[in-house]
């Protein structure tokens, strides 16, 4: 199954609370059981203004309905074409 990298531009997005990061994942977390297994977070990098969210999904709607149904902004998706780590260079 593919894997993508969701990019989602959010003013402050750093500066988000425990309290607000439980919140946003758990919408991520409804909006995945409503999907049922086709769509799989994987996890997510916060930064000061930006988050960003892999996922596993069978194609590009897919990711772009859970985003629609966890109120999330979607500014660019592309797809995972490797995973590198330093492994690779031996």
């Amino acid at each position: 199954m593919p894997r993508y990298l969701i990019e989602r531009d959010v003013e402050g997005a750093g500066l988000m609370t425990p309290a607000e990061l439980k919140a946003v994942s758990q919408a991520s977390c409804r909006a995945l059981d409503e999907l049922g297994p086709r769509v799989q977070w994987e996890h997510s990098y916060v930064t000061d203004d930006r988050i960003y969210c892999v996922y596993r999904a069978p194609n590009e709607d897919l990711v772009l309905e859970h985003s629609r149904r966890g109120g999330f902004p979607v500014d660019r998706i592309s797809v995972v074409a490797e995973v590198i780590d330093p492994l690779t260079a031996e």
